[in-house]
């Protein structure tokens, strides 16, 4: 078979005005959300059999190479989405992501009523005028470790200082040799014990930022049914990395668990949001006063949730980590959601706000950003311990 024909059929030659009409996706046979080096690799498989010298259309072969040149360039791709904006955030690049990623292992989920497989929802972009927390998130760039930092340079100064005071004034009492023996004998040990201390305590911290100098661990699901996990990655990777201290993770399990049971986490400071990214039929979405998700002013039944029991299991793991969950929710047809309007991350009485990506972004974000440059070293290994991939 033909490297050609395992992408399905070949469009004809293209010319002219007929070009502006072709998706560049479908003709290199690969998904909107695809990365670099599959778009590479695509390429390569068709240009062997589309080149001119091989008995290729040189019309066809052109326009897989426009496309190609497109799609594998950032600022050209986001125009031809109809996604750029590096107006907005041209001072924040995005993590490059890794090739071919390997999706964690998850659950299968089952297809609403009313689904349309076909769709994909648009990609979110928000003018970061918009996001109440974007400047203040930025007036301390760089990151803090907690808890505390290593013994400053004060403490092997003064102990020495303090022993050798101690051997002038046995001197000046004329004490017996044994004993000021014996007093230099304390001295030298207490200074190599305050030295071995700070140089254990200023590795340890050196360590510890070595583990959290990347931001983004894991990845979202690759499945075409997970294109809302995609679409919530690419949000934290686009706003949420304006806070310093925050550590976004995909893919996490529960204790004893092989399977990705939650999309998302992002840790900031001692607060950590579990997110779960879900595909539900348009309409609007609120909470009633039983706590019970409704659609429409109806008991919503097209979609299940296991955030609120996620949120117990980590805050079992996380003592002293304020954990709070969110449901950001995409349209699984041609439609809008909306959700009931609310300023503060998650209502009164209540530990999972349901969202749209928009904001999700902005209240979110905000609590987050209330200690926006601290990274909990102990909660970040307790977390990423929980990436399944």
């Amino acid at each position: 078979m033909r490297d050609d024909d395992r992408h399905g059929p070949l469009p004809g030659p293209v010319t002219g005005d007929a070009a502006d009409e072709v998706d560049f996706y479908d003709l290199l046979g690969v998904s909107d959300d695809a990365t670099t080096s599959q778009i590479k690799s695509a390429f390569r498989a068709r240009a062997r059999s589309w080149h001119p010298d091989t008995g290729g259309d040189a019309h066809r072969f052109a326009l897989l190479r426009e496309a190609y040149d497109t799609l594998t360039d950032p600022e050209r791709r986001a125009a031809y989405d109809g996604t750029d904006d590096t107006d907005d955030v041209a001072d924040e690049p995005l993590p490059v992501p890794d090739p071919d990623p390997v999706p964690p292992p998850r659950r299968p989920r089952a297809r609403a009523f009313g689904d349309d497989p076909s769709f994909r929802p648009p990609r979110v972009r928000l003018d970061p005028a918009t996001i109440p927390w974007w400047e203040s998130a930025a007036t301390e760039p760089r990151t803090h470790l907690s808890p505390g930092r290593a013994p400053g340079h004060a403490v092997p100064v003064l102990v020495p200082a303090f022993t050798t005071a101690i051997a002038a004034t046995l001197v000046l009492a004329g004490a017996p040799a044994p004993v000021l023996v014996a007093g230099l004998a304390v001295a030298v040990a207490a200074v190599t014990a305050v030295g071995v201390h700070v140089r254990g305590r200023h590795v340890a911290l050196r360590a510890a930022r070595a583990e959290v100098r990347d931001v983004v661990f894991g990845r979202p699901g690759t499945d075409d049914d997970q294109i809302a996990e995609r679409r919530t990655a690419d949000l934290l990777d686009r706003y949420l990395t304006r806070l310093p201290g925050a550590r976004i993770f995909h893919g996490l399990a529960w204790p004893g668990s092989v399977f990705a049971d939650i999309d998302h986490a992002v840790l900031c400071g001692r607060r950590l949001v579990l997110v779960e990214s879900k595909r539900w039929l348009p309409g609007h979405y609120s909470t009633g006063a039983d706590d019970v998700l409704q659609r429409n002013g109806r008991r919503f039944g097209g979609g299940g949730s296991r955030l609120a029991e996620a949120l117990d299991v980590f805050d079992e793991l996380l003592p002293g980590v304020d954990v709070r969950g969110a449901l950001v929710l995409y349209p699984s047809r041609a439609g809008t959601i909306t959700v009931a309007p609310t300023d503060a991350f998650t209502p009164a009485g209540t530990d999972v706000a349901v969202l749209t990506p928009e904001e999700f972004v902005r209240v979110a974000g905000a609590w987050l950003a209330e200690d926006p440059s601290t990274v909990d070293v102990r909660a970040f290994r307790t977390v990423i311990a929980r990436v399944v991939s």
